[in-house]
């Protein structure tokens, strides 16, 4: 029975902590899909619009790894369900702040929510996925992209016709994901009994021998740099992600005249493709291996990118496609590769992803804000087309042979 808990994979579980991630993700993306309206009605500047995407990765970000570190020994599978209901109050907030101080109170309360979800979460996918983690590390990561996705519907549907209070619906997202959490956990923690407690290593009465102490020494130092390199890929990946999520609407709305509505399509379909990106990257990453899908996302992506500020209107539609598709094939991938460095830390490998390093996109976000309020929003967009290029540093990424 117990090797059944091992290698099987159980979709059912995987599919509906997806449905939890999307959930969670898409009241993220409430608070972007909110700017158009907000930059009205509290009239806010791109330098402030900025800070909120700073204070809600911010506070997400920084305490993924800490809150995946201390799960790492202590597991806490109730705490998922709990987190919603933090975010659940945030929307609330969100829907009726009157001032961008109080605004940002509900964003700290959404980010606390996913900050404690992310390293349960994956925690959760790494019971369930059996012996194929890339695939279902990308059915995870592939509720969160398409929650994302939902940013500009949510803009052109709900809050530009309903305003800052039609954020209340919100509440009916994060009273979903509870409920389905609610199932999640009993299983989540039926899996830590099954599996027991991490086994603590042996310590061996030999003493060890100077070449065992010096590949000890290279193998920790080989760790450190491919995870560094790891996060500062991932790092300017997120920032590339920040100036697309975050300001090319209204780059669109300058460069092309297009209404608020019309600018929410391109950044739709970024997403849209990076939803279909994330799940094959992680699917043929189990055929060709982590390295490879990880250089190949970013060395595919950074040309279109470097024309995406440059082309015409028809052709911005499938440039900011082929971006998405390939660009988001590598993270999935990016947290399976940084679990293999850290196999005895899942929570926190996961965190320090998905959390501090894809977080620190909200730096890039107040970094470009103030770009382009003092040069303009097209040059700011000149300058995020070349970040992409940082991922460059992933063909110096050791193999994932030699990381474990």
């Amino acid at each position: 029975m117990q090797a059944t808990v091992r290698t099987a994979t159980i979709y059912s579980i995987l599919f509906a902590i997806s449905a939890s991630h999307l959930l969670n993700d898409a009241m993220q993306s409430v608070v972007t899909a909110l700017f158009p309206v907000l930059e009205d009605s509290l009239e806010l500047s791109n330098t402030q619009l900025g800070w909120i995407v700073f204070t809600l990765n911010m506070t997400s970000s920084v305490m993924q790894p800490l809150v995946g570190l201390y799960s790492d020994k202590r597991p806490m599978p109730f705490m998922l369900p709990i987190g919603m209901a933090l975010s659940l109050v945030g929307m609330v907030i969100l829907a009726f702040a009157p001032t961008l101080w109080t605004l940002l109170g509900g964003v700290i309360l959404i980010g606390l929510g996913s900050a404690v979800f992310h390293p349960e979460g994956s925690r959760v996918v790494h019971f369930a996925a059996g012996g194929r983690k890339g695939m279902s590390q990308s059915i995870y990561q592939v509720g969160g992209n398409f929650g994302q996705a939902l940013a500009p519907l949510m803009a052109i549907f709900i809050f530009l016709p309903l305003g800052q209070h039609g954020a209340v619906w919100g509440t009916l997202i994060a009273a979903t994901a509870i409920l389905l959490l609610l199932r999640v956990a009993p299983w989540y923690k039926a899996q830590l009994l099954a599996n027991g407690t991490p086994p603590k290593k042996r310590v061996s009465a030999a003493v060890p021998t100077a070449a065992a102490e010096a590949e000890a020494r290279s193998n920790k130092r080989m760790v450190i740099f491919a995870l560094s390199l790891l996060v500062l890929i991932v790092f300017a990946r997120s920032w590339y992600f920040a100036g697309i999520s975050t300001f090319y609407q209204f780059f669109a709305e300058d460069q092309y005249g297009l209404s608020k509505k019309a600018a929410q399509v391109p950044v739709f379909l970024y997403m849209t493709a990076g939803v279909i990106g994330t799940f094959f990257g992680g699917v043929l990453a189990d055929r060709i291996g982590l390295k490879k899908m990880i250089v190949l996302s970013i060395a595919g992506a950074a040309p279109f990118a470097l024309l995406l500020p440059h082309v015409s209107l028809p052709w911005v539609y499938p440039v900011m496609f082929i971006i998405g598709l390939i660009l988001q094939s590598g993270f999935s991938v990016s947290v399976v590769y940084a679990q293999q460095l850290l196999p005895g830390s899942v929570g926190m490998a996961s965190g320090l992803v998905t959390g501090l390093a894809f977080g620190m996109g909200a730096v890039g976000a107040v970094v470009l804000g103030n770009i382009s309020d003092s040069f303009g929003r097209a040059d700011m967009m000149f300058i995020a087309s070349f970040l992409p290029l940082l991922g460059l540093l992933a063909f110096l990424l050791p193999r994932e042979r030699s990381a474990r």
